[in-house]
């Protein structure tokens, strides 16, 4: 396992349709392993391919909870309710953070490592960075739906994504 580089905006991967996985096997592990630990050293609680520079729809997110890290690959939102307006950030954009409107629930499917198919519900933060992190799959950066650039003084004990 090691740490990837992390692409920052204003990379064009950044802003473009991922493509489907469809190998499961020891390359897409060390991938899904190598995204953990870039995560983790760079103090992230997600990360899409794109932001280490691979046009394949995979994403992981870890909010350090009892969940554990969910590997998402292929996801598809199949349902999202409510709402919820919080902070965000990216490792793809340093030091920038603002407060973005997203679902308070969300339900995907997606497949795991092996290619076996599942769903999950999340709600609040966890939805927050499952969503944050799909949007990267599509091209979408959380800039589109800012509604508020904040300052770090302002994020004081906030969860960020």
């Amino acid at each position: 396992m090691s740490v990837r580089k992390i692409v920052t905006y204003p990379s064009e991967i950044l802003e473009a349709e991922c493509k489907p996985v469809q190998i499961f096997d020891k390359k897409l592990a060390k991938i899904l392993n190598d995204m953990y630990d870039t995560m983790i050293e760079f103090d992230g609680v997600g990360l899409a391919a794109p932001q280490i520079g691979l046009d394949q729809k995979i994403a992981i997110v870890d909010i350090d909870d009892d969940t554990g890290t969910i590997e998402m690959i292929n996801p598809v939102i199949l349902e999202t309710d409510g709402e919820q307006v919080g902070p965000e950030g990216c490792l793809s954009f340093p030091g920038l953070f603002g407060e973005v409107n997203r679902p308070s629930y969300v339900k995907i499917k997606a497949q795991d490592r092996k290619g076996k198919y599942y769903t999950l519900e999340a709600e609040d933060f966890l939805a927050r960075a499952i969503l944050h992190e799909i949007d990267h799959l599509h091209g979408i950066l959380f800039t589109s739906k800012v509604t508020r650039y904040l300052e770090e003084a302002e994020l004081e004990g906030e969860e960020i994504e």
